[in-house]
């Protein structure tokens, strides 16, 4: 895996650990914590880039912590989804594997502390009357318990601990300024009740710590020396520095935020993805048309390519949005250099080669990949009876197309013969059942031995004799507005009715039908496909689109 481009991140980690420096000869550390209350998506690939490749650069560790403060929407579903898919991009945390319940009990004694030193107190307001008493710009919060005595919190605040309490009756509030102009440092809430079973802890804890007390804490005890968090987090840094400067933490990370990943033509909340999965619009978490790394997966997308659009993509202080088309283009780059031709008929009508023998076939040779010659090649069989793409044939042709039409030019069958077309037969309703040609014998392989030029295009088909059926699922853009999430819009009003296109009686060369995911295939004149991972099955191959083969994308 390549080392990472430089970045203002690398700049203060330099810094840090230079002589003089506050973490000077100390091995850069670094976490990824994600929630486990849903499926990665391909922002979370950025996060993982960032945390992942920067402990690389500079031959460190990173840990991955499930942040699960909050079991009303977590379930070991998704934890076990979130390792599977940092594997899958490449990534690895040998035994630095942790959970934010690991240390509930440290969290619950740093509050304490909190309380013992007068820095937190028991509050009553309910979360409507902590709203209203939030204050405004220049004018300050409010709590009438802010001044509670110490003794009565720490009295209460066991007992929120014990059970006595229901759900919102009462929190524990940092005591920090209620007349600051960074509203996160009004007295922020750093517990609250909440009667919920833990997938790890079960009934042992009915309170739970807020993520910005919970997350310094979790750092600092796993001695995490550079905390990197996306951009709307650095609000939140000064509360952060608060906790581990007040708290007896045994050591000191500190956190530096970058900007967050933003695709057009998509939706990144957690929220709104689950909302998308739970009212069916999408078939599961795992959709191919779903921005999450299973969806991805399953379309085709390798983690070569998702890790070549993050680092191209790069780290900075500024939130930007990158066109989806951009993404297209680096998967596009890697399966053009890996992935095997083989030929497909999506939309197929039969080509009869008149002057070829009934009942004879023969075989060609034809090359994996042109581009990688130590790829090898693979047999194709020719007869008498073939498949093309009904496109490639006109009854009446327009102007320059050098396709199959009556008594137009010689066109290549790919790695098989010259043919023209001398006409078609339709049925009843006029439709066309049948495309006529004849070969030139001096031709095979596609190259006529006198050497003349060849006028019309080159074609992919199918023998009909060896073909094989397949459904085949073709895949655009979920949303059809750009920015679904843009102001007052409902992103269920923005999605694509056309988004997937599920075409039946395709038909295949014989080889895919022992093919397996996640291999690649790009389909000749196509497109990259691969084999579904989910529905795909003997006697009933399902094939996803990748990917366009026309690279539209321009930067």
């Amino acid at each position: 895996m390549e080392e990472m481009t430089g970045n203002f991140i690398h700049e203060f980690i330099d810094g840090d650990i230079a002589p003089g420096g506050q973490y000077a000869g100390m091995t850069v550390h670094t976490r990824f914590p994600p929630e486990p209350n849903g499926y990665l998506h391909i922002g979370h690939a950025k996060a993982i880039y960032v945390d992942f490749g920067t402990a690389a650069k500079y031959g460190g560790v990173c840990n991955l912590r499930m942040d699960d403060t909050n079991p009303s929407k977590e379930d070991v579903e998704y934890v076990d989804a979130i390792q599977e898919d940092i594997h899958w991009l490449g990534y690895d945390w040998d035994d630095r594997f942790h959970y934010a319940s690991d240390y509930f009990e440290d969290m619950y004694n740093y509050a304490v502390e909190l309380i013992k030193k007068g820095l937190a107190y028991v509050c009553e307001l309910t979360p409507e009357q902590t709203k209203e008493m939030r204050g405004a710009v220049g004018v300050p919060a409010q709590s009438p318990y802010r001044d509670r005595p110490i003794e009565e919190s720490l009295d209460l605040f066991a007992r929120m601990r014990a059970g006595e309490f229901e759900n919102g009756k009462m929190t524990l509030r940092a005591k920090i300024d209620l007349a600051s102009g960074n509203f996160n440092m009004r007295d922020p809430v750093i517990y609250r009740i909440n009667h919920a079973p833990h997938h790890r802890t079960g009934d042992k804890w009915c309170i739970y710590p807020m993520y910005d007390f919970a997350h310094p804490i979790e750092d600092a005890m796993e001695g995490i020396t550079h905390s990197l968090c996306t951009l709307e987090f650095e609000d939140h840094r000064p509360l952060y520095d608060w906790v581990v400067a007040n708290c007896s933490v045994p050591s000191k990370p500190r956190q530096i935020e970058f900007a967050r990943l933003g695709i057009n033509y998509t939706v990144m909340s957690k929220r709104k993805l689950r909302r998308l999965v739970e009212e069916g619009r999408v078939s599961g978490w795992d959709d191919p048309r779903m921005p999450t790394l299973c969806g991805l997966r399953r379309r085709g997308y390798t983690p070569e390519s998702i890790r070549a659009f993050s680092e191209r993509n790069g780290v900075s202080k500024t939130d930007s949005t990158v066109e989806f088309s951009f993404l297209e283009h680096c998967l596009r780059e890697d399966l053009n250099e890996r992935a095997e031709r083989v030929m497909a008929v999506l939309n197929p009508v039969k080509l009869t080669v008149t002057n070829y023998p009934e009942g004879k076939s023969e075989t060609f040779t034809v090359e994996n990949n042109p581009n990688s010659p130590a790829d090898g090649t693979h047999e194709i069989t020719f007869s008498k009876h073939l498949f093309v793409e009904r496109d490639d044939f006109l009854e009446e042709p327009v102007p320059k197309y050098k396709r199959l039409f009556p008594n137009g030019p010689e066109c290549r069958l790919k790695g098989a013969y010259l043919v023209t077309c001398t006409g078609c037969v339709k049925d009843e309703a006029g439709n066309v059942t049948e495309i006529l040609c004849e070969f030139a014998p001096d031709s095979a392989g596609g190259d006529p031995q006198d050497g003349r030029k060849v006028k019309g295009a080159t074609l992919h088909w199918v023998d009909a004799a060896t073909a094989v059926d397949a459904e085949v699922r073709v895949y655009d853009n979920l949303f059809s507005d750009a920015d679904p999430d843009a102001g007052d819009k409902d992103f269920i009003d923005c999605l694509n009715p056309d988004s997937l296109k599920v075409l039946t009686g395709c038909k295949l060369e014989k080889r895919l039908e022992a093919a397996s995911f996640p291999q690649s295939f790009q389909f000749m004149r196509v497109g990259y496909f691969c084999v579904d991972n989910r529905d795909s099955a003997p006697g009933h191959l399902v094939f996803n689109r990748s990917v366009a083969l026309k690279d539209s994308f321009k930067k």
